[in-house]
């Protein structure tokens, strides 16, 4: 297993970075764009190493520190993210900027990564939230709450014209819920609580 690599950035290409060791064999290595703009060409670097090996391919993603591997890990834990995903995921901020994101449930922003639907955003929410070492909002998963056929009529309204639940959640969320449902689609609507 390949778990560091020190040498000299000899190429950029594309979204691959290569590596010459001391023997003279480059590595080429997936990276952040982060990452990746932090290198300049003749840098000499250590890389941290995730080794991905398929039947019909072997992929190097690099990370500059130890902590953004540990985070793509952490991002290949969940259910339907592979390193191409969770190395897209990453390269939306820094390796804080996502840990953020995912414990206050901003599925808009993960969901920005390429290859990244909202269900797959979802669940890096859902199963990360209190992993990634912050807080995690207390309103992170609102986007778990759907409408039943006995909840608030404001809110199946809203879901009716076309809001998801999330959105129709949180339109309803500053809104007095002792005023007729009439009254608080039209708050709704108009943006005011």
């Amino acid at each position: 297993m390949i778990a560091t690599l020190s040498g000299v950035i000899s190429e950029k290409l594309l979204d691959t970075v290569v590596l010459s060791v001391n023997d003279g064999v480059g590595y080429g290595l997936l990276m952040t764009i982060e990452d990746y703009a932090n290198l300049a060409l003749g840098q000499k670097v250590k890389i941290y190493v995730y080794e991905h090996i398929r039947e019909n391919a072997y992929d190097l993603f690099g990370f500059t520190s130890l902590d953004s591997k540990s985070m793509f890990e952490q991002l290949l834990s969940v259910n339907g993210v592979g390193p191409k995903s969770a190395l897209s995921i990453l390269s939306l901020g820094n390796t804080n900027d996502v840990r953020l994101a995912i414990a206050e449930g901003h599925i808009k922003y993960i969901q920005a990564a390429s290859g990244v639907g909202k269900r797959v955003a979802e669940r890096v929410v859902v199963d990360l939230k209190d992993k990634v070492g912050l807080a995690a909002s207390d309103d992170a998963t609102t986007f778990l709450q759907s409408p039943s056929a006995g909840s608030d009529e404001a809110m199946q309204a809203l879901v009716a014209l076309g809001y998801s639940p999330q959105d129709a959640g949180l339109a309803l969320k500053n809104i007095d819920k002792s005023l007729p449902a009439e009254d608080r689609i039209k708050l709704a609507l108009k943006g005011k609580s």
